[in-house]
């Protein structure tokens, strides 16, 4: 799971008379590296690798040596869900934008543990920010109409309700219940994702993971991880982890957190943290 709010800022170019203008067809820079800038984190069950998927593609991240990028695709990987076994599915940004497209991927599939991708609906009209996989369904919120999206098919999509949210995640046990992170604080959903309302009583969180059961994580912008677990009727506040978070992910006691600097891991269901991998 990830996702930050974002504010739209007006940007003001000025051209000297003098200058040269980068000619159309001059390459693009090549993309770092490094991994940075990280969107969405997620546990391959294939071999139990952290996955992270970042603004210049998808990367390994293991625990005694450097990340690496797999494939050779660099896309801004904004929304990411693992969904078996070395079967991943994406949204985001193309790293070659095609001329006369808008620059969305609509939702794109790997079955090769993200080596190739293969485009499966909505090129060009979504932008999906946060995916998530349950009940044989995907459920997406889609950046470019701030809505919550929901597919059988990963091809004929339902349309839910408009909300702006920064994270939100499905009950494993209902496909109807849904959490969801807003501004205003958190909000639950008992129709799909049609309706919200305010989940009283909640810490003001910024990323949610409901993975297994009735427990449900979950990470304020000051770092801090909460953990409910009674389908997020309570919370309790766990460990903290620094920086402004960007990704999580749990599968049982390890849960994951991104930020801007660093990758944490904890093994204690968010007790205690450690340095995962640091980021450029």
């Amino acid at each position: 799971m990830s996702r930050m709010w974002k504010l739209a800022v007006p940007v003001l170019l000025l051209t000297a008379a003098c200058a040269n203008p980068t000619p159309a067809t001059q390459d693009p820079p090549a993309p770092p590296a490094t991994l940075a800038h990280v969107h969405g984190l997620g546990v391959n069950p294939a071999d139990g690798m952290l996955y992270a998927a970042s603004h210049f593609g998808v990367f390994t991240v293991p625990a005694d040596k450097a990340p690496e990028r797999v494939g050779d695709r660099t896309q801004d990987t904004m929304g990411f869900v693992v969904v078996g076994p070395n079967h991943f599915l994406g949204s985001g940004h193309p790293d070659r934008p095609e001329p006369g497209t808008a620059p969305h991927l609509g939702l794109i599939e790997s079955k090769d543990a993200g080596r190739t991708w293969q485009t499966l609906s909505l090129k060009g009209a979504a932008d999906f920010h946060s995916l998530e996989v349950k009940h044989n369904r995907v459920y997406g919120y889609n950046s470019q109409n701030g809505q919550l999206m929901v597919s059988e098919n990963q091809r004929d999509w339902d349309t839910r309700g408009r909300v702006a949210m920064a994270d939100f995640t499905v009950s494993p046990a209902d496909p109807d219940v849904v959490l969801a992170t807003t501004r205003e604080g958190l909000v639950r959903s008992t129709d799909g994702g049609r309706t919200f309302a305010a989940a009283a009583g909640s810490p003001r969180l910024v990323l949610l993971d409901w993975s297994e059961g009735e427990v449900v994580f979950g990470v304020g912008m000051d770092g801090i991880v909460h953990v409910s677990g009674d389908s997020a009727a309570t919370w309790t506040a766990k460990g903290r982890v620094t920086g402004t978070p960007a990704a999580l992910a749990a599968k049982g006691s390890a849960v994951y957190v991104a930020t801007e600097s660093a990758i944490h891991a904890s093994t204690d269901s968010g007790g205690t943290f450690t340095l995962r991998q640091a980021l450029k």
